[in-house]
């Protein structure tokens, strides 16, 4: 009974996240965002309560971050302006870590031999950010919650296994530029500028490696000096930083105290707020303007919803991973409604690596610029095997794809193009998703449910995670990347 009691918990608040989220996009699309226009989210996070054998400790570090980021926005800035908007989930993670670093003399040791062996890494770093420079890995999310090849948490993970220090402390320092965002910083960012700058291979290694140890002994101000380079204008980040660590402080303490993994402890907090600014923003008003587009992440969280509670009423989860298992059913119906188009979801994986490929080429092309291109095919894959597989998410599970069928929008896009042609209406509407996936994959969602399993297992880290991305999918994958059989690409993470 408690458990069924836990599952039902973990979908009604998951749900009500999402829920929040696009219903304020419905109403104020196309119009001026600020910051109280994310109040609904705020309000669905504070009905978060910890359930049976659920760590209460936890549970704040959700809570508690969601309102003093919302309340610290709001008295600090009416609205933030796109460009801006992307950040406002990485000054969470600086804050409590620096909390850590001060709680804990052993964790500051530990950091400070984190740093000594990264800096006897200078090959090893000069070597993967030249192949990052060069796409030698492909489209990868360079700041994936995944230790996949190229990325930052793999290259992280690589020096923390030759490094001496208490498991926790690894776990702490990899987890913290995983699901928790220790600064925007993204690995081989400062290299591949100091090569565009003239400068030598060594020059530039020199400059990644005084990067990485700001970023990992001052995040805090390595977090604000970034920004200051990004020309982030819409608010005083240092001012924001240090109230959220003032606010936070008791909440880390208490959590620290009752026992929660510190890799737990560094994650929890970030990947919760994004909603406030950044999925409730300006930039998704602009974007969810088209019709077709508020459409797609409609009948995406109508599909997501009914599959949940599908399941829990039919008595299919096993465990509460089950349940995160099954929200991952959304990449069924958004390759559902590609497929209506006449596209499948190999050419379109197929499209975007030939791109990746053309871009390097382009000195405009940022390290990042590829990421969520990389979330939505994930995302996009995973629904093609689903629906492969008889349409089953888990086993005993079917994805419930008649909300696409019926949303009134998916199935008129004569409606919206010239309607005797209007077969690339709903594709061209998921090419603009695919720069902002957040509410297809859902990042609410996603947040919410771990959030409730790390409250069921609070001494277990939950980050980074340890499995493999978009490039493994073989069918795919060893056709049109690299043609490294799978068992040979681990020994790049």
């Amino acid at each position: 009974m408690a458990e069924k009691e836990i599952f039902q918990k973990m979908i009604d608040e998951a749900i009500a996240a999402q829920r929040a989220d696009i219903g304020v996009i419905k109403e104020k699309r196309g119009g001026e965002f600020v910051i109280a226009d994310a109040l609904p989210y705020v309000n669905a996070v504070k009905g978060m309560k910890a359930g049976p054998g659920q760590s209460p400790e936890v549970i704040s570090l959700h809570v508690d971050s969601v309102v003093a980021h919302f309340e610290i926005l709001r008295d600090l800035t009416k609205t933030i302006r796109p460009e801006d908007d992307p950040f406002v989930e990485h000054y969470q993670t600086p804050p409590i870590y620096e909390i850590l670093l001060e709680e804990d003399p052993k964790f500051k040791e530990a950091v400070d031999k984190f740093i000594d062996q990264l800096k006897k890494e200078r090959a090893f770093i000069q070597r993967e950010a030249i192949r990052r420079y060069g796409g030698w890995y492909g489209p990868i999310a360079c700041v994936s919650f995944a230790t996949e090849p190229g990325g930052t948490a793999s290259v992280v993970n690589k020096i923390l296994l030759k490094t001496d220090i208490d498991p926790v402390y690894k776990q702490t320092i990899l987890a913290a530029k995983s699901w928790g965002m220790l600064t925007s910083y993204g690995f081989g960012a400062a290299f591949i500028d100091a090569i565009k700058a003239g400068k030598t291979a060594e020059e530039a290694t020199e400059e990644e490696i005084k990067t990485l140890e700001k970023v990992y002994t001052t995040p805090v101000e390595a977090q604000a000096e970034l920004m200051d380079a990004a020309g982030m204008i819409s608010f005083d980040c240092r001012e924001y930083m240090k109230r959220y660590k003032e606010r936070m402080r008791g909440t880390v303490k208490k959590a620290l105290d009752a026992g929660v993994n510190p890799a737990n402890i560094v994650v929890v907090p970030a990947y919760c707020v994004g909603d406030v600014g950044h999925h409730i923003s300006q930039s998704m008003y602009n974007t969810a303007k088209d019709d077709v587009v508020m459409a797609v992440m409609e009948a995406t969280t109508d599909s997501l919803e009914s599959t949940l509670r599908t399941g829990l009423r039919e008595g299919v989860y096993k465990s509460e991973w089950d349940v995160l298992r099954a929200s991952r059913c959304t990449g069924a119906p958004v390759a559902y409604i590609l497929e209506k188009d006449g596209f499948t979801v190999p050419m379109i994986v197929d499209l975007f690596v030939k791109r990746f490929y053309h871009y390097t080429q382009y000195p405009e092309k940022t390290l990042v610029g590829e990421l969520h291109n990389v979330d939505f095919l994930d995302m996009l894959v995973r629904g093609w095997h689903i629906l492969r597989k008889k349409g089953e998410v888990i086993p005993g599970l079917k994805v419930d794809l008649s909300p696409v069928d019926a949303n009134e929008v998916l199935k008129n896009p004569q409606r919206y193009a010239y309607p005797g042609c209007a077969i690339t209406v709903r594709l061209s509407a998921l090419m603009r998703l695919a720069d902002f996936p957040c509410l297809l994959t859902s990042e609410p969602v996603t947040a919410t449910l771990c959030t409730n399993i790390v409250a069921l297992h609070p001494k277990d880290p939950i980050a980074p995670v340890k499995i493999y991305k978009l490039p493994l999918h073989e069918e795919i994958f060893s056709t049109i990347l690299l043609g490294l059989r799978k068992q040979e690409w681990a020994k790049y993470i």
